[in-house]
């Protein structure tokens, strides 16, 4: 039965647990495989391009579902698109767990990666339909704290299910997601809310296929960056940003003569804090995403750690970001921009220390003493990702919620996808140009990753500055929270 719209939602805290679950699932199957994939060469006999595809396949149908099913959700219901996408996301984690071959493995990935990309964007978009004001922050701090921790903790809970379940354990990394997602299916049957859609039902057709060829042309050279694909398909790179202009010039004209755009161009150009919040996540996920592989291969090849003890070495940020992250839901709205500016300059400083340690330190005790400073690379990382979501979305009407995450998630499944091409592509070339030094190897890739969390930082600042100023175009902090709570 439908509530009245300023009637909350007495399940809204029961049913964001199970978004979050369902959320950290999805995200968690970004990172976790990676640590899998030579017991997955082996296992399966496949070459090191097709493997690669596991992973590399799974994050770019991701990323090319999020923007049109977010949409999807506004219009026909985002607890159907949840449910549907979740039991898919089940089925296809069965399917990949028990597949016999590396071609079948890889098609079950892709439809695995198309399933996540569907569900993420209406976990955000649900929590702007349940929650409104102070609590609006806090659900957005447990979301932010979902993303950032899923992909800090992959490593870890790949390595723990590697050395538990033996010489095919690389098949319980799928496997674990299916008693957990029916649970997951069953709780959210019985708490989302049953809300009438937003929109007409309609879709704007030109739109997706614009906006996914636009996606693809620039993700392909980077999920080929192993095989060559920076240098072979380089020009795709700039026919993806004409795709992607002249989609933005398709959905200024479908806006102007009264259609329903499948991105509404006012997200960018009115809704405060969302462009800036955009391009920010972007810009952080670049160094954020890029510097676990880096770590992976350092304390795997490098120093001869296990998968479990590679994934442990980096559990002092995964620990600090979870922390921090549900601390800072409840700061956002007191101190807004300059939260994420603080997060940004503590991150940057915990990561580019551990950087310098690892490359000065003895090889024996590097990852321990690097542990404190990558300590407070988390707690300044928690302070990033959950307030910037917050910021972000929190003036997004809520019709237009589920495509409005779904944008906000491409920009950072773009920038990972920059990041984990380019940082353990500069690791692989400074080890042959240094003789297989992997300390300046590791120096090097995450101190280009701290470059780029440096030009989120001046992003950052711009907007706290602006915010500061008592710009006419941004009004303070607190008084947006509820400007459009009651918009369904």
């Amino acid at each position: 039965m439908q509530r009245p719209d300023d009637s909350p939602d007495p399940n809204r805290w029961r049913a964001l647990w199970v978004t979050l679950v369902a959320g950290f699932m999805t995200l968690l199957d970004v990172t976790i495989v990676a640590v899998a994939l030579p017991s997955m060469q082996r296992g399966l006999h496949a070459s090191p391009a097709s493997v690669q595809w596991v992973v590399s396949g799974y994050a770019l149908a991701f990323a090319l579902t999020l923007v049109t099913a977010g949409r999807i959700g506004d219009a026909f219901g985002r607890r159907r698109v949840f449910l549907l996408a979740l039991a898919a996301f089940v089925l296809c984690s069965a399917a990949a767990g028990a597949a016999p071959g590396i071609e079948l493995l890889v098609a079950a990935r892709l439809a695995q990666g198309v399933a996540a990309g569907s569900l993420a964007p209406q976990n955000s978009a649900l929590i702007q339909q349940l929650f409104r004001g102070a609590e609006r922050g806090r659900a957005f701090g447990l979301f932010g704290a979902t993303v950032g921790v899923s992909s800090a903790v992959g490593p870890v809970v790949g390595g723990v299910i590697l050395a538990l379940a033996g010489p095919e354990g690389w098949r319980w990394i799928f496997y674990v997601n299916v008693p957990v997602g029916v649970l997951a299916l069953l709780l959210g049957f019985r708490l989302l809310p049953r809300v009438a859609p937003g929109g007409r039902g309609r879709l704007d057709p030109v739109g997706v296929v614009l906006l996914g060829a636009g996606i693809l042309t620039l993700m392909t050279p980077l999920v080929l960056a192993e095989s060559g694909g920076l240098t072979r398909v380089w020009w795709l790179f700039p026919t993806g940003l004409l795709v992607l202009f002249a989609f933005a010039r398709w959905e200024r004209r479908v806006a102007r003569r009264g259609g329903q755009p499948l991105l509404e161009p006012g997200l960018l150009t009115e809704t405060r804090g969302y462009a800036t919040g955009a391009g920010l996540a972007a810009l952080y996920f670049v160094g954020f995403s890029g510097v676990w592989l880096v770590f992976a291969l350092f304390f795997q090849n490098g120093l001869g750690f296990s998968p479990l003890m590679s994934g442990l070495a980096v559990t002092p940020f995964a620990a600090g970001s979870a922390v921090a992250a549900a601390v800072a839901g409840r700061l956002v709205e007191r101190l807004g921009r300059l939260l994420t500016v603080w997060g940004l300059v503590a991150v940057m400083v915990g990561l580019g220390t551990t950087a310098l340690l690892l490359w000065l330190a003895p090889p024996g005790p590097a990852a321990w003493i690097a542990a404190p400073a990558l300590l407070l690379g988390g707690l300044g990382s928690g302070c990033v990702i959950s307030p910037n979501i917050t910021m972000t979305l929190r003036d997004v009407p809520v019709r237009m919620a589920g495509a409005a995450g779904g944008a906000l998630q491409t920009g950072q499944r773009l920038g990972g996808a920059v990041g984990t091409a380019v940082l353990p592509g500069l690791f692989y070339l400074t080890l042959s140009a240094t003789h297989d030094d992997y300390h300046e190897a590791v120096a090097l890739s995450v101190g280009t990753g701290v470059a780029a969390m440096l030009c989120a930082l001046t992003v950052a600042v711009r907007d706290w500055r602006r915010d500061r100023d008592g710009d006419p175009r941004c009004p303070p902090e607190v008084s947006h929270s509820h400007t459009h709570a009651g918009q369904h």
